[in-house]
């Protein structure tokens, strides 16, 4: 146990030093999500935008899924998580989720509060557990379900990790990859910044301007709240003396904090995509920071950007929330969707995989004997449609344009709600699921002989 835990921390440490330090080598990309968080007065509008790039293995099929809310009255039955049973609660809130279709938590999300979480796989000094406990991604579907601010979401996840712990299997195969993780926790007021060691964690707090977070420890000094036994726990392991100012990533990481500012990898590069907009950031500025692939923030390669995320959370509590997903890798070649909470949203059909029930290999043990099919029709028009951008110069120019003209027409409409205070809800209810029609249609028609 103890040579393969050590063997994903080893693997973790050095992912970290690349993803820091050799990013400008440009032979290979480093494994890594981003998320970012914009707030005034650093946007336009008086609005708070959100935005995830996840990025995974580059045959992981991402899905869109909705999720109403729910009132459990026996409160004896467990929740199945991806891994281990948890406790239910008494009510959870509905939630939108852009997840990797092999598991129960997601990658990124929204619920119907305006409460937004992406989670970011992280490593340090401390060992990554590779006993199967609660998933990161697990944690941000849980803070979703259970908070409508985001500080309770906060509560939520470090409540869930004391309790149940975080560990497992991170990707759907035999190939094990496990991390610990950080999240960017966001609503219509504010944002916090959660990163984790095993069981122990520190928080900072953004009330404006810009922040992001990357696949490194990024809260140095500025810590808002802790695990009550943080800094004692990193004393006796000798990663801090007691007396200098403590600094959560210098002690549980191995960066020198001094320079992650200057240093030429994702985190700095997204921040300086942030900074570039300051002022004026809106979806679509952040929607053209996850299209950019001269910093890596688009990744190509073994791993991608196989799912995007922008949301639009008003300050003004009388405008809805609008989250943008796509659904499918590679923004730059993705269209943004977006989707609102109203009541009696259907099942997003398009965007969800297929199911297996108790024969789904990340169910039965041992796990992972085999890969099912999970493409979900979206991802598959949308895959063919890529065959075609690459092999046929004239039909992909028409591809693109009829793409960027359905998105630009979202756009302007969901403009406009928010300029008009006017919310269609019979409309609103298929928004999503029509818009992922409407994009399914422009590829049959470009991808016919």
């Amino acid at each position: 146990m103890r040579t393969s835990s050590w063997k994903y921390q080893q693997f973790g440490i050095l992912l970290t030093c690349f993803c820091i330090y050799l990013i400008p080598f440009k032979k290979m990309e480093p494994c890594s999500c981003d998320t970012f968080v914009a707030l005034p007065p650093a946007t336009a509008g008086n609005r708070i935008i959100f935005g995830k790039n996840s990025d995974r293995l580059c045959d992981e099929v991402q899905e869109v899924v909705y999720f109403p809310a729910a009132v459990h009255d026996n409160l004896r039955e467990h929740l199945q998580c991806t891994y281990i049973e948890i406790d239910q609660v008494p009510e959870t809130y509905a939630v939108v989720l852009s997840r990797p279709s092999w598991l129960w938590g997601a990658e990124m999300g929204a619920n119907e509060h305006g409460v937004c979480i992406g989670n970011e796989a992280v490593w340090g000094r401390e060992e990554v557990c590779d006993e199967e406990a609660l998933l990161g991604m697990d944690l941000v579907r849980l803070g979703l379900e259970r908070a409508d601010t985001a500080e309770k979401a906060l509560n939520v996840i470090v409540d869930l990790l004391e309790k149940y712990g975080q560990g497992g299997n991170c990707s759907e195969g035999r190939m094990v990859f496990s991390y610990h993780n950080s999240f960017l926790i966001a609503d219509r007021k504010e944002a916090w910044i959660l990163e984790t060691a095993g069981k122990y964690w520190a928080a900072e707090k953004v009330q404006e301007g810009i922040r992001n977070i990357s696949n490194q420890l990024s809260i140095t000094t500025k810590i808002d709240r802790e695990h009550p036994d943080m800094r004692n726990y990193a004393k006796r392991k000798g990663w801090w003396d007691g007396k200098k100012e403590f600094d959560f990533a210098a002690a549980y990481s191995y960066l020198d904090t001094a320079k992650m500012m200057i240093s030429p990898g994702r985190y700095c590069e997204g921040y300086k995509l942030l900074n570039k907009h300051k002022g004026n950031i809106t979806f679509e500025a952040m929607m053209d920071i996850l299209r950019d692939k001269p910093s890596g923030i688009n990744m190509e390669g073994e791993f991608l950007t196989t799912a995007s995320m922008v949301s639009i959370l008003p300050q003004d509590s009388s405008l809805p929330c609008i989250h943008f997903f796509t659904g499918t890798p590679d923004p730059e070649r993705s269209v943004f969707k977006p989707f609102i909470f109203v009541p009696n949203i259907p099942q997003l059909l398009d965007t969800s995989s297929p199911t297996f029930g108790h024969e789904d290999p990340v169910k039965k043990k041992p796990r992972f004997q085999f890969k099912p099919d999970r493409r979900h029709p979206l991802y598959q028009k949308h895959q063919q449609a890529l065959e075609v951008i690459d092999k046929k110069e004239e039909k992909a120019k028409t591809l693109l344009d009829n793409m960027k003209k359905l998105e630009k027409d979202l756009f302007k409409e969901m403009e406009s709600i928010l300029q008009n205070k006017h919310l269609d809800v019979d409309k609103i209810v298929n928004l999503f699921p029509q818009c992922a029609k409407d994009e399914i249609r422009i590829y049959k028609s470009n991808i016919s002989p």
